[in-house]
C-alpha cells in the first residue's frame, strides 16, 4: 500500500510536471489561467480570506475629503469673486462708452486725445475745454481708444456712475 502511495503522489507531481512543461511550450498565457477562475482571488477582496491573513483596516478619509472640499470651495470662491469684478469693470466700461457716445458734441473725436465730460443742466456734454477752465460740473476726463473706446482717465469723486446707471451684482 505505501508503493501506490508514493506512486500515485509521484505520479502526480510528475502530472504537474508534465502539464507545466506542455503549458510552456504551447506558450500559454498565466493570466488566461487566473482569468478562468471563477473565485475571486483573496488579494482583491476588501476583507482577509483566512485568520492568518493580516488585517484589513479601511481608512478614515473624512480628514482628506474635508481638507479638499474646503480647498476647492476657497479657490472657487476667490474665482468667483475675480469673476464679479471683472464682469463689473466690463459693466463700467460699456455705461461709461454709452454715456459718452450718448452725450453731446460737436467735433469728431480724435483717437488718443483727452476730452472731458460735463453735465450742463441736466444734459451731458463732451468738450475739449479742461475742468479747470470751464466752470461746469465736471464728471471726468476720457480718451477715445482706437478700437473706438472711450478709457476714463480721471472720473469725478462725487460722480458714481453704478448709481447712476443702478448697476449691482448680487
Amino acid at each position: 500500500m505505501r508503493e501506490t502511495i508514493s506512486i500515485s503522489i509521484s505520479t502526480k507531481s510528475s502530472l504537474e510536471t508534465l502539464f507545466k512543461i506542455k503549458s510552456r511550450m504551447t506558450n500559454a498565457d498565466p493570466i488566461d489561467f487566473d482569468l478562468a477562475q471563477t473565485e475571486p482571488r483573496g488579494n482583491y477582496l476588501p476583507y482577509p480570506v483566512s485568520r492568518l491573513a493580516a488585517k484589513i483596516i479601511p481608512q478614515d478619509l473624512t480628514n482628506f475629503k474635508s481638507r479638499g472640499v474646503s480647498r476647492v470651495e476657497r479657490e472657487l470662491q476667490q474665482e468667483l469673486i475675480e469673476l464679479r469684478e471683472r464682469y463689473m469693470r466690463v459693466i463700467d466700461a460699456f455705461n461709461w462708452n454709452k454715456l459718452l457716445y450718448e452725450a453731446k458734441f460737436g467735433f469728431e473725436p480724435v483717437i488718443g486725445e483727452m476730452y472731458h465730460l460735463y453735465d450742463v443742466d441736466g444734459n451731458y456734454h463732451l468738450s475739449m475745454i479742461e475742468p479747470e477752465s470751464w466752470h461746469q460740473r465736471w464728471i471726468g476726463s476720457f480718451r477715445l481708444n482706437a478700437d473706438g473706446r472711450w478709457q476714463a482717465d480721471h472720473v469725478s469723486e462725487d460722480f458714481d456712475l453704478r448709481n447712476f446707471v443702478s448697476t449691482s451684482v448680487e
